[in-house]
């Protein structure tokens, strides 16, 4: 048989705040109803997601997940992005519901991928297409493989403080062969984790620090997306 489409059911503690984030997100809502038992579905392309409401449900205590396989992580990071920067003023990057940006995973064979955290707490994650994905590189450096060990721990496992103390390990002891790209990046992501964990003061110093290191112009187009990032991380702290 073939065409067959699975389609995850998920908790949350609202129904209407999951209709709303969605709706940010740029899903339509195709089902909604309050009894016998709340429910709704929304869809957004061929992108397929239903929820059911439990009444007393703590976001932060749910094990709600999925995968999201596709050749556009990027694409689909951006219409998210867009949407959050539309209607909240900024890409929410901390608490619930927030969203991590795209990442290669180590956990998954080097691919890459983001999640979105939903306000029910669940854990929407979405990876490249392995079919269609380059054969990714694997970390060189020192600091490459401290971020590649933090972004496991935090954007797959949700265990922020264990990434925390990766990075600050590795920052602690810097090296003169050290990459100036990889510190640029490894401090813009200990920012992040410091707004995740609730610590603006922290991620105001990593961007700062970030700003600082030299680079060549070479090195500066290689670290655009983490830059990138800074800023979005910057103006989420305004």
């Amino acid at each position: 048989m073939t065409n067959e489409v699975t389609v995850p059911l998920l908790p949350c503690a609202s129904i209407d705040d999951i209709e709303t984030f969605y709706g940010v997100l740029g899903f339509r809502t195709t089902y909604k109803q309050r009894k016998p038992n709340a429910c709704v579905a929304v869809q957004r392309e061929d992108l397929h997601l239903q929820f059911f409401e439990i009444a007393g449900f703590d976001p932060e205590q749910s094990y709600g997940s999925c995968l999201v396989i596709t050749t556009d992580i990027e694409g689909l990071h951006r219409a998210f992005a867009a949407g959050m920067r539309a209607a909240y003023g900024k890409v929410l990057v901390s608490g619930t519901p927030r969203m991590t940006r795209p990442r290669a995973r180590k956990n998954a064979d080097g691919l890459g991928g983001f999640s979105v955290i939903d306000p029910g707490g669940n854990w929407i994650r979405v990876f490249r297409d392995a079919a269609t994905a380059p054969m990714p590189a694997t970390p060189a450096g020192r600091l490459a493989k401290a971020l590649a060990n933090a972004v496991v721990q935090a954007d797959s496992r949700g265990s922020a403080g264990q990434a925390v103390r990766i990075l600050d390990s590795a920052l602690a002891r810097p090296q003169a062969d050290d990459d100036p790209v990889e510190q640029v990046e490894v401090l813009v992501y200990r920012a992040e984790l410091a707004m995740v964990v609730h610590d603006p003061k922290t991620a105001a110093e990593m961007l700062a620090r970030a700003r600082s290191v030299t680079l060549t112009e070479d090195e500066s187009e290689r670290a655009a997306s983490a830059f990138d990032n800074a800023a979005e991380l910057a103006a989420a702290l305004r």
